[in-house]
C-alpha cells in the first residue's frame, strides 16, 4: 500500500501525513478502528494463522446507515476470496441489524484497486469524491 499511496501524495505530502514508517500509522488506523464504540470485527483464520479481517459498525440507527469500517487481508491469502466473505458476513450483519444502507471508503491509488473490485463486485456503488492534501 505504502508505495502506491506514495506515488499519489508524492515523498514529503506522504512522510508528513504518515510519518517515516507507514506501518505505524496503520498499526494506530487498526487499532483505533477496533477500538470504536459498537464496532463489530470478524476474522478469517486457517490453521490458527490469520487471514484477514472485517470491522463493521452501525453509525446512523436514525436513518438506518452502517459502515463497513476496514476490511483487510494479508498480501499472502489475497485473490482466494477472504476478502469477498469478510465484506459479505458484515454487509449480512449490517442488514439483520436492520440497516439499509451500508457505505465504505477506500484509496483509489493503485494498491488499493483490489478493494475497490471487491466492492464493485459486492453492488457497492462508487460515488466519487475528492480530497486534497498540503504539506505545511
Amino acid at each position: 500500500m505504502s508505495r502506491s499511496v506514495a506515488a499519489e501524495l508524492g515523498p514529503e505530502l506522504n512522510t508528513a501525513l504518515h510519518g517515516e514508517d507507514w506501518r505505524e500509522h496503520q498499526e494506530r488506523e487498526v487499532r483505533e478502528v477496533l477500538a470504536r464504540d459498537r464496532m463489530r470485527t470478524w476474522m478469517a483464520e486457517e490453521d490458527g494463522r490469520l487471514q484477514g479481517f472485517v470491522s463493521a459498525a452501525i453509525v446512523d440507527p436514525r436513518r438506518l446507515i452502517g459502515e463497513i469500517a476496514m476490511l483487510a487481508v494479508d498480501p499472502a491469502s489475497q485473490r482466494r476470496g477472504i476478502g469477498t466473505e469478510l465484506t459479505e458476513v458484515a454487509t449480512g450483519w449490517l442488514r439483520e441489524s436492520g440497516m439499509r444502507v451500508a457505505f465504505l471508503g477506500t484509496g483509489g491509488d493503485e494498491g488499493h484497486a483490489a478493494a475497490r473490485r471487491i466492492y464493485d463486485r459486492a453492488g457497492f456503488t462508487r460515488f466519487p469524491v475528492v480530497q486534497y492534501f498540503k504539506e505545511l
